[in-house]
């Protein structure tokens, strides 16, 4: 019997595989010839461009992997790769929304600028400032706040833990149908009712329209964080002879208290933008109110919209773009904020 060693390759159920950096020299190659067809076919627009390499990206990709790894991975790379483009797509225009408006902003952005009303100054004139829009939007936001965060979290307190029947269900079908009114709308509800008591327009009234836009948010997201909490925990509460409410209030909300706050934070941020209401109901003011129950009152998008009526004014343009980047800048702090509050309240879990 001979001794002789037979070499045998060891069995694999894997195929030939392509470089882990194929995907990032396709892209690259994509980009080239997307620039020069382009250039070529006398295209200028860069989103053109962009298109062109995208459309490039996905062929390539699934040509060079069926041609090495087969069809049936060409289909999972081909799938990857129509996640990266959908992700460029939605990130390349939010860059740019945010570079042009860092871009534009910073030119009249400062501590004067911040600090000082218009006054007297002319829209078409240099100088003034937004402290009276931002002390507005403030005060207006923060008191849409104090009224729709609450009714809203009780609300869907009352959904997930109590509601049964045709009241839950009328109150869920109500909290949707609020949830696609337009913000305009809102606005003419709270007009009407100023209207019938011969009102004049003051910061409290657009404070009541934005809490209109702010309840269903504020309900579907913390419905939502509330069934997230495990049916064990309240159970567990239940079994010790804990009244129902007080399960509620010491293990269910502080369980989904993160969930809650974001939820919060996101409905500020979707309020804090509007300018129809505003422009309905608190109508803007040149000058300071501190007091948003008598009187006309500024506020941030409605200062940004008057301004960028007087276009033509170079002074007014900068003034909108610098507008633009502080509500950005409240919108991004009030966010930072609440994943702060939401660390700091989460539930510990021992080790």
């Amino acid at each position: 019997m001979s001794n002789a060693v037979i070499d045998q390759k060891p069995h694999t159920l894997r195929g030939a595989t392509l470089p882990k950096w194929t995907p990032y020299a396709v892209a690259g190659g994509s980009i080239v010839l997307a620039v020069a067809i382009g250039l070529g076919a006398g295209l200028d627009s860069r989103v053109q461009w962009g298109l062109i390499a995208a459309i490039l990206f996905l062929v390539i990709t699934f040509g060079v992997a069926a041609r090495v790894e087969g069809k049936r991975q060409a289909k999972d790379r081909i799938a990857t790769a129509l996640v990266w483009v959908a992700f460029l797509l939605a990130v390349v225009p939010l860059a740019s929304l945010v570079w042009e408006t860092v871009e534009r902003g910073v030119k009249v952005l400062d501590i004067y600028f911040l600090t000082h009303s218009m006054g007297v100054v002319a829209d078409s004139e240099v100088g003034g400032g937004a402290y009276a829009a931002i002390l507005g939007s403030l005060e207006q936001v923060g008191l849409a706040t104090a009224m729709g965060a609450p009714i809203g979290i009780f609300t869907a307190i009352y959904l997930v833990e109590y509601g049964r029947g045709k009241l839950a269900k009328a109150v869920t079908f109500f909290v949707d149908v609020m949830t696609g009114i337009p913000s305009i709308v809102a606005g003419l509800f709270i007009l009407s009712i100023m209207l019938i008591f011969d009102m004049q327009p003051f910061g409290f009234a657009g404070s009541l329209a934005l809490a209109i836009l702010m309840m269903p948010v504020v309900v579907r997201s913390t419905e939502e964080m509330l069934k997230l909490v495990p049916n064990e925990l309240r159970e567990a509460s239940l079994a010790l002879g804990i009244p129902k409410w007080r399960t509620i209030l010491k293990v269910v909300l502080p369980t989904a208290i993160g969930g809650i706050t974001t939820g919060v934070m996101l409905s500020v941020a979707r309020i804090a933008g509007e300018t129809a209401p505003v422009l309905l109901l608190v109508f803007g003011n040149p000058f300071i109110n501190a007091n948003p129950f008598e009187g006309a009152q500024a506020s941030l998008p409605l200062y940004i919209y008057q301004q960028y009526q007087q276009s033509q004014s170079e002074a007014a343009y900068d003034r909108a773009w610098a507008a633009s980047l502080t509500l950005i800048a409240f919108v991004m702090i009030l966010n930072l904020l609440a994943r702060g509050i939401a660390r700091w309240k989460a539930p510990k879990t021992g080790r």
